[in-house]
């Protein structure tokens, strides 16, 4: 297995099993989330990609091994101590019904909320620029449920970002979104990296915009982590045949240098061919 670690790392496993009641999905994986940089965990459905990241998030418990989150289990932290370390947007999240958008960010600032202290102007800069970075700030006063599905994963990309951490993890965060509109998050998510020092951890499912956008590609299969390091590396014709039996030709963008898969012609069966392998 190829692996790319960084000097610095604040969220780690080792020998980390996990699943959930007698279903095991993890099996003693041992990873290191890259600091500063774009981390995508890439792999067909069952190879354990958002049961790794629920784990590392202490939404679920490991079976066996542990989570290192600034060279501290991550369990013997209090909730809010980790909200004020690590943001987690989950698949799907919704919002409550007529709740405005500057409502939404403003929950980011919940874990930075006392008895003592409410709402300060240090809670209104902070999500005022979180609205700014993801370009939501033009209808914080719209209700959240009448945007697009696009505009809405930004707000929710907001609210994280309002919560003020370096360390930001995401499952799925362009699903069921158009390609124009995925592709505008993940740049969003690059920019975060890269301009403002952002580490992220990001689940996804089309190996393409995985490829285009990740400084990390890590590839799972069964409850394993087969490859990871550099696309350039780890987004092979022989990883993806491995890890998703997928036939395909990897070419690389003339524009970015960027590899592209191209499925192989007749790699799937013909619906001819599928039909007359259906039971009768």
């Amino acid at each position: 297995m190829n692996t790319s670690r960084s000097q610095a790392c604040r969220l780690l496993s080792e020998g980390l099993t996990a699943g959930y009641q007698d279903r095991r999905v993890l099996e003693n994986v041992d990873f290191r989330v890259a600091e500063g940089r774009l981390t995508v965990l890439l792999g067909p459905n069952g190879s354990g990609k958002s049961t790794l990241l629920k784990t590392l998030a202490r939404t679920l418990t490991p079976q066996r091994g542990r989570v290192l989150l600034d060279g501290q289990e991550i369990h013997r932290y209090r909730t809010r101590d980790i909200a004020h370390r690590l943001g987690v947007l989950p698949q799907s999240p919704t919002a409550p019904e007529g709740m405005t958008v500057r409502e939404l960010v403003g929950m980011g600032r919940f874990p930075h909320q006392r008895l003592w202290r409410q709402w300060s102007k240090q809670d209104e800069r902070a999500v005022a620029e979180a609205m700014a970075v993801a370009r939501v700030a033009d209808f914080a006063e719209r209700q959240v449920d009448a945007l697009s599905g696009g505009q809405r994963q930004r707000c929710w990309i907001a609210m994280v970002l309002a919560q003020d951490t370096d360390l930001i993890l995401l499952d799925e965060p362009t699903t069921f979104l158009d390609l124009k509109v995925q592709v505008d998050l993940l740049e969003l998510l690059v920019r975060l990296a890269h301009e403002r020092g952002r580490t992220l951890l990001v689940v996804l499912h089309d190996l393409n915009l995985a490829a285009a956008h990740a400084d990390v590609l890590v590839m799972m299969r069964d409850g394993r982590i087969e490859h990871s390091g550099p696309p350039e590396a780890v987004f092979t014709a022989a990883n993806l045949k491995r890890v998703f039996d997928l036939d395909a030709e990897v070419i690389h963008a003339s524009s970015t240098g960027r590899p592209v898969c191209i499925p192989a012609l007749g790699s799937a069966a013909s619906p001819t061919r599928r039909q007359e392998e259906l039971p009768a």
